[in-house]
């Protein structure tokens, strides 16, 4: 459902949270899992969708670490939706469709029309491979441009030889993560991990001047102050380009990219240019990822979080979840080391 509303109706054009395709999703998805009828699933989506409209500023700005929690806030209120549902209340309807609706207030409009495309009855559903692969903590959009950083930097004996970096890309990592956003906090070495994590000025930066990138120590205070990584960092700028942009909403999955041109322009005049489609990890990347990367990528993660045990029994049991018996599912609950667990003590209303 995810899948199929995103490609179905575009929410970044009105500056809407994707969230808000997530909501209707979980609700969905639930509805079916528990085999409800028709009405019910309808009015669950309904009132997941009410709930969980807002704008993309939660990644814009000052990220704040609500960028992280608002899908799983919204996965909150549709669960609740689709319990309120079941025990009779009801959602405002048409959602969608109606006078004062979400398309006709928030999206293109009372006169617009969307398609969004849906599995035939007893289809397979494969939308799940419509989706991509993060190798690096990173917004998407970064992903390719990590990688060819890191292919650009074995080019350039010495980085302080240069004077200015552009990178022509499409209209959404332009004006998201790049300088078409205008945000200035994208550029300060203040800024919270939430908000480098979006800033491709300094991904970029830090992934030439590394070689590689890591979930912790690329985003350290340290490492975002250091001279020569700002230096980089502020002669970095994005611009949109037209090819990118179309590159990026092909509906073919295998001309789909969400790469850039990079061109590297040296203090005396030499230019290098490296252009990059998609992530090396991507189903079409150089190296795909295969469950041997993915174990590794969760082992990455977890280190000195959890137990060896408890890592050797979460991977065998994800590993054999066909076996698993009605009321397994909990076994996929991770327990997190005691001493990696903190406590916020702040007073609130409760």
């Amino acid at each position: 459902m995810q899948v199929n509303l995103v490609k179905g109706i575009c929410l970044h054009k009105h500056k809407v949270d994707h969230i808000a395709h997530l909501g209707p999703s979980v609700a969905a998805g639930l509805g079916s899992m528990l085999k409800l009828n028709t009405e019910t699933i309808y009015q669950a989506v309904q009132q997941a969708l009410h709930t969980t409209i807002s704008t993309r500023q939660s990644r814009k700005g000052e990220i704040s670490s609500w960028k992280a929690y608002a899908p799983a806030h919204a996965g909150k209120l549709a669960i609740e939706a689709v319990d309120r549902v079941m025990r009779g209340e009801g959602a405002p309807s048409p959602i969608y469709e109606g006078e004062d609706s979400v398309i006709a207030r928030i999206l293109d409009g009372k006169k617009a029309l969307y398609r969004v495309p849906l599995p035939k009855k007893n289809e397979t559903k494969k939308a799940i491979l419509e989706t991509y692969t993060k190798e690096y903590s990173a917004e998407y959009q970064s992903q390719a441009l990590i990688d060819l950083a890191k292919k650009l930097k074995k080019k350039i004996s010495n980085l302080n030889q240069i004077r200015k970096i552009d990178i022509y890309t499409s209209h959404h990592t332009h004006y998201v993560i790049g300088t078409g956003a205008n945000d200035p906090q994208k550029m300060d070495p203040n800024a919270s991990r939430e908000t480098l994590d979006h800033s491709i000025m300094y991904i970029f930066a830090v992934a030439l001047e590394d070689g590689s990138w890591h979930h912790v120590k690329s985003y350290s205070k340290a490492r975002a102050k250091r001279k020569s990584t700002i230096k980089i960092w502020r002669s970095i700028k994005t611009h949109e380009d037209k090819k990118w942009t179309k590159r990026y909403h092909d509906p073919n999955p295998r001309k789909k990219a969400f790469g850039a041109k990079v061109t590297i322009t040296l203090k005396n005049g030499k230019k290098i240019t490296e252009e990059q489609g998609v992530a090396d990890a991507h189903p079409y990347g150089l190296r795909p990822f295969k469950r041997k990367n993915y174990i590794n990528k969760f082992l990455t993660l977890t280190e000195n979080i959890l137990d060896k045990k408890e890592i050797e029994r979460f991977l065998k049991t994800v590993q054999n979840l066909r076996k698993l018996k009605s009321g397994q599912l909990g076994r996929l609950n991770l327990i997190v080391k005691k001493s990696k667990i903190k406590r916020n003590f702040k007073k609130g209303i409760f």
